[in-house]
């Protein structure tokens, strides 16, 4: 054990004068899905979008499927969220007919993975005819702009203002560094719409937990994860994308280094996450001794991938063995979300072809 005024300055309790998440080095979040439900039936409870005689209304929301979150990670904010989204619209031609159309306006996936303007909007109608059509092509060339500036308020306001106070200030600093901190964060973070190499750097963040602080000899309580996930590709895509350095660094969206051989390292997420590979074999299987690297000095746990191609896709099948027992749910989140999910995304592997047709 280090001596008084030695060792790591992060795990310093005192360097807070309220002993409160040392340096904001640790990981803290907030859920953001209550509010982010209510603001979006704020948002589209009648909105109004009309222009020359056509006079269109988003109603309510009918759906509204997904989750949001904002992190703070050594003084980085981090923001997920992932949202479907089903609006109701009516609308009629004012000149014409005081007939009242109605449709749906389908949002399949508002994320931070997209940018606004690649956010996908369907437009369907209930019933087709000459007006509703007319209806429906005003909707799509005009109504889905309005939309998508809605959706960038909702994402303004959960970056400006839901995130505020996660990140302290530190010992000697008054709330004016830890504004003028926010400010920087919030700034980097509008900048960029894919998940900060910096942020993506914790496929198990949370996984300090109590088991950093035993001593050699004492024993260790851990859990073992399972799970499974299919993709549709086929297996050596898959195989590809967890062992080719360009791959990992696609879907990281941080530098790589990767020696797929037996034996060989690996070190990912800025060198959150290292190991070796204990066993390789392509389309097959791939074993590893991985760890984060503020888990204790020398606990690895043993992480074995199993790919079974089938005539549409791969299922893939995860067994890991020696995580921290209080870290396993965050583990297994954080393995879908940084791992499974973000492959999904990039290299789209999330839809079959049959489906996307």
């Amino acid at each position: 054990m280090a001596k008084w005024g030695e060792g790591d300055p992060r795990w310093i309790v005192e360097e807070r004068p309220d002993a409160t998440n040392v340096n904001n080095w640790h990981w803290t979040e907030k859920n953001a899905t209550p509010w982010s439900k209510e603001r979006f039936q704020q948002l589209f409870l009648d909105f109004k979008i009309a222009q020359n005689d056509m006079d269109c209304v988003v109603e309510a929301v009918d759906k509204c499927n997904g989750e949001a979150t904002v992190n703070n990670r050594k003084g980085k904010l981090i923001f997920f969220y992932e949202w479907e989204l089903v609006l109701k619209w009516s609308g009629c031609m004012l000149k014409n007919s005081a007939l009242s159309h109605k449709g749906k306006l389908t949002i399949p996936n508002l994320s931070e993975e997209n940018d606004l303007n690649e956010v996908e909007i369907t437009v369907t109608i209930d019933e087709s005819n000459d007006e509703s059509e007319t209806l429906k092509r005003f909707m799509y060339n005009v109504g889905r702009e309005l939309i998508r500036k809605q959706l960038g308020v909702y994402i303004k306001e959960l970056k400006e203002e839901y995130s505020k106070n996660l990140i302290l200030p530190k010992k000697g600093a008054d709330g004016s560094d830890a504004d003028n901190s926010d400010a920087n964060n919030l700034k980097n973070a509008a900048q960029k719409s894919k998940l900060p190499a910096t942020g993506a750097s914790t496929v198990a963040s949370k996984a300090v937990g109590k088991s950093g602080n035993n001593s050699v000899g004492c024993k260790l309580d851990v859990r073992t994860l399972s799970m499974t996930e299919e993709f549709h590709c086929n297996a050596n895509d898959l195989y590809n994308a967890l062992t080719k350095a360009d791959m990992l660094t696609a879907f990281t969206r941080a530098p790589a280094k990767v020696d797929a051989v037996r034996g060989g390292e690996f070190v990912l997420y800025g060198g959150n996450v290292l190991g070796k590979f204990e066993e390789l074999v392509p389309e097959k299987k791939i074993q590893q001794s991985w760890r984060l690297k503020n888990w204790s000095s020398g606990h690895y746990s043993n992480v074995i991938i199993e790919l079974d191609e089938t005539a549409s896709s791969t299922m893939m099948t995860l067994t890991q063995t020696g995580i921290p027992a209080s870290e396993y749910d965050a583990m297994r989140t954080n393995w879908y979300r940084y791992y499974w999910h973000s492959i999904k995304q990039t290299f789209g592997f999330g839809a079959s072809i049959a489906d996307a047709l």
